[in-house]
């Protein structure tokens, strides 16, 4: 067993505390972890979501060797990002960056799309090893799709864009590409989300089950080539996996996807990862005066490479 006082100037999130304590210990790793009691806050079972503060008390029941894994001995893994992430906009609140696919949001290894932006920063002189506040992810996208994401660069930041983002008033706007025609060309999917944690899978379903939570995805089709399908789609919910898994529930998977797509297809395409794109980013009015200048702003990303394959009929 471990035991850590916590040390931190501002509230911040359990998981992001552990795994900046302990870089081997991903978000899956945390989340079996905890499914099997072995965090402890303050001598209780607590949500990963949960805030720590200076002075409480995290017990890890969890083997030194695995905790141990992965421990730096040459500074900060920041500074052997790959490169510094790719910027769409930066101010004093934010970052919103453009992540490529196949580079994992955090994690244990140096390159991932946190460290890459805190090597934006640090080239900047905008971060470093005295740093009060380590710029936080307030949302993610899995490793094998592309798009926008938002960073904070403020505890204040990243409170209010975890709760516009959970209460769904930031919204997100995909591109795709599915193997087979959705029909019809235009709709709105519904139905329930259930989570499998032991297949790290999720189904659609369309009774409410215990466990499951409501789910909602509305797709447009931009073009078709052959077999495939380019849409827009737009998250009304933001579930794990939802899109994916959604499209995948009405028989038209997305091409490069290995968990619920079609790996024929996949092979036959060449494809290493999901033709996925978190294309566009819109925000709502903010009432809070440090954030108005943010009110109505849209950041999009650049056009994917498989859309202008599909509209012009070369990727079919």
């Amino acid at each position: 067993m471990r035991i850590i006082k916590v040390k931190c100037l501002a509230p911040t999130r359990l998981d992001k505390y552990l795994m900046e304590q302990f870089p081997a210990l991903g978000q899956g790793r945390l989340n079996k972890a905890l499914r099997e009691n072995k965090i402890k806050l303050n001598g209780k079972k607590q949500p990963l979501s949960t805030r720590v503060m200076a002075g409480d008390e995290i017990r890890l029941f969890i083997l030194d060797e695995d905790l141990d894994k992965g421990a730096r001995k040459d500074g900060p893994a920041w500074r052997n990002a790959r490169c510094p992430a790719d910027v769409v906009y930066d101010c004093e609140q934010i970052l919103v960056v453009n992540k490529p696919a196949g580079l994992p949001v955090d994690g244990p290894q140096d390159d991932t799309l946190l460290n890459r932006a805190l090597r934006y920063l640090a080239e900047k002189g905008e971060y470093g090893p005295d740093s009060l506040y380590q710029p936080a992810l307030c949302h993610r996208l899995d490793t094998g799709t592309s798009g926008l994401m938002i960073l904070a660069k403020t505890p204040e930041a990243e409170q209010l864009f975890l709760e516009e983002i959970k209460n769904r008033r930031i919204q997100k706007t995909y591109l795709c590409v599915t193997f087979g025609r959705p029909a019809p060309p235009d709709g709105t999917l519904g139905g329930y989300l259930l989570k499998d944690a032991e297949l790290g899978k999720v189904r659609i379903v369309e009774e409410k089950l215990p466990g499951a939570k409501d789910v909602e995805t509305q797709y447009e089709t931009l073009a078709v080539s052959g077999r495939l399908a380019l849409l827009k789609v737009k998250l009304i919910t933001g579930r794990t996996h939802q899109i994916r898994a959604h499209m995948a529930s009405i028989g038209c998977p997305i091409l490069g996807d290995s968990k619920y797509g079609n790996n024929a297809a996949n092979r036959e395409l060449k494809l290493r990862y999901q033709a996925l794109c978190a294309w566009k980013l819109e925000f709502p009015r903010f009432d809070q005066p440090a954030f108005a200048f943010l009110s109505g702003k849209t950041f999009t990303a650049p056009k994917p490479w498989y859309y202008s394959q599909v509209v012009d009929g070369t990727l079919r």
